[in-house]
């Protein structure tokens, strides 16, 4: 049973209201089925949020369909005047945004609040495009005619966010969906519902026409996503999360040829090189390792040290993943918060344990932190065998695993010899040996002597079992535009009697 109505119910956090119903075309949709959302820091419960069907997704899926034909015909200049007056909401909420991040991700104040200001930085970014997506007029290859090339909206997407990442990722992928003249139905990770609610929420009171942003919450992703998937009148799908459920929504899109957007998992390797600024690599390696207690798809899965210089390196790294408090995330002197739920916390430990049974050494870390909350200390082991199949495994957590290289060929070669291929990084002095070890490395993204590369203008996704597709960058928007190609006949002596 469901019920619909212009205001929903809502849940307080941090003295910020937050609605926890469904979005369906303009209105909040509530369910008798809800579920909790946990405060990872403590383990209480922040609030109730309505669990979705199928049936739900697909009334979603109706809206969005409904509204395709109008939203793609308006003006270039009214939507991104849209995109503005949303953009000026969203900062104006920067704060409360902030802090319900906070308070459903776990993640310090200080990481929730760079993520909103780069999530703007994307919104920002696809707005600016919006009056700019240009074709291209030329003749016909033997005259008689003119080629025009153009682009159109995809149609509806199905836009599908992971929790790590709560309001970048819809940002991002809603940001480009919107502004290329999609419609779309949000499905949101079940641990972070409520910062998608506040975005969209900031759209609706910018605007934005019924039917256009939808969005579902709900404990039964796979069947509630199948269910959308397998309608015909569904024509994009971007997702972020691991490679294997990426992998089969490639396999439910293959029979409506549903064009597919996949951010999927990193194996990321960090190299050191024998002649790398080690303060810089040290600082970097642990950013890039242990930014959201190391659940991320960018993050430095193998640290990859030249043995020169791998004592020196170690020592320094270890130093400081010694000195990263782990708390609450809305303690200011917090590096680290929890880990995302009880179970990902034991899967943790269940990491940990696997080390412990090949030949690597524990440097520091390595346990559960006891109390209230979902707390791990942050874990760095020397890792001799690196044929082990735990050394090519997304860890997906705050454990760092060291292994030494004799020579930048051999760091190539084992930085390579993974599946995955989304972002790898590389530190040395030498520009020309950075280039080369780079253009080297199969990945879609390498950091050069810096450990955080997101960026607006950059075409942001991987190769092999990393994905498909980008975000960002001029490439974005263009994911959610399909080419299209105008031949036009033209009677030039006709056109001058």
């Amino acid at each position: 049973m469901t019920s619909a109505t212009a205001q929903s119910r809502s849940v307080r956090v941090r003295d910020h209201e937050v609605p926890t119903a469904l979005f369906i075309d303009g209105r909040w949709v509530e369910t008798d089925a809800v579920f909790p959302v946990r405060d990872p820091a403590t383990g209480a419960v922040l609030g109730e949020v309505a669990d979705g069907t199928p049936q739900h997704a697909l009334q979603a899926l109706d809206a969005a369909v409904a509204a395709q034909a109008e939203w793609r015909a308006v003006a270039p200049r009214r939507r991104a005047d849209l995109f503005a007056r949303a953009d000026s909401i969203l900062r104006s909420r920067a704060e409360s945004i902030a802090a319900v991040m906070t308070a459903e991700s776990g993640k310090p104040l200080a990481e929730a609040r760079a993520e909103f200001s780069l999530s703007m930085d994307f919104f920002q970014w696809y707005t600016e495009q919006i009056a700019h997506l240009h074709g291209t007029f030329a003749e016909g290859s033997r005259g008689g005619y003119r080629v025009v090339s153009t682009h159109q909206p995809v149609g509806p997407a199905l836009l599908i966010t992971p929790w790590n990442f709560p309001l970048l990722m819809i940002a991002r992928k809603a940001g480009a969906a919107l502004a290329a003249g999609c419609t779309v139905v949000v499905k949101t990770a079940q641990e972070t519902p409520l910062t998608c609610a506040l975005f969209v929420q900031a759209l609706v009171d910018a605007g934005f026409p019924d039917g256009v942003v939808n969005l579902v919450h709900t404990t039964r992703s796979a069947p509630l996503s199948a269910a959308v998937m397998a309608d015909d009148r569904l024509r994009k799908v971007s997702f972020t999360g691991s490679t294997e459920v990426g992998a089969r929504l490639l396999s439910q899109a293959a029979p409506g040829i549903v064009n597919a957007a996949m951010e999927l998992g990193g194996d990321g390797p960090l190299i050191v090189l024998d002649d790398a600024d080690l303060e810089l690599a040290a600082e970097q390696a642990v950013i890039c390792k242990f930014r959201n207690a190391g659940q991320a798809c960018v993050a430095a899965n193998r640290i990859i040290v030249h043995e020169s210089v791998a004592d020196a390196f170690t020592e320094r790294f270890v130093a400081l993943t010694r000195a990263l408090k782990v708390g609450n995330g809305f303690d200011e002197t917090t590096d680290i918060g929890p880990i995302i739920s009880a179970r990902q916390r034991d899967a943790v430990s269940g990491l940990v344990k696997e080390f412990g049974q090949i030949d690597a050494e524990l440097l520091t870390g390595g346990h559960e932190i006891p109390g209230d909350g979902y707390f791990f200390e942050p874990t760095v082991f020397a890792v001799k065998d690196r044929d082990n199949p735990i050394c090519h495994r997304e860890l997906f957590a705050p454990i760092a695993a060291l292994y030494r290289v004799a020579s930048a060929r051999e760091a190539i070669e084992y930085a390579n010899s993974t599946r995955y291929g989304l972002a790898a990084y590389v530190f040395t002095s030498d520009i020309s040996r950075a280039l080369t070890v780079a253009e080297q490395l199969d990945f879609g993204m390498v950091g050069i002597n810096r450990g955080i590369m997101a960026d607006p203008a950059a075409p942001f996704g991987g190769v092999k079992a990393s994905g498909l597709g980008r975000e960002g960058g001029h490439h974005g928007i263009y994911e959610f535009l399909e080419p299209k190609y105008l031949a036009i006949t033209v009677d030039d002596r006709k056109a001058l009697s």
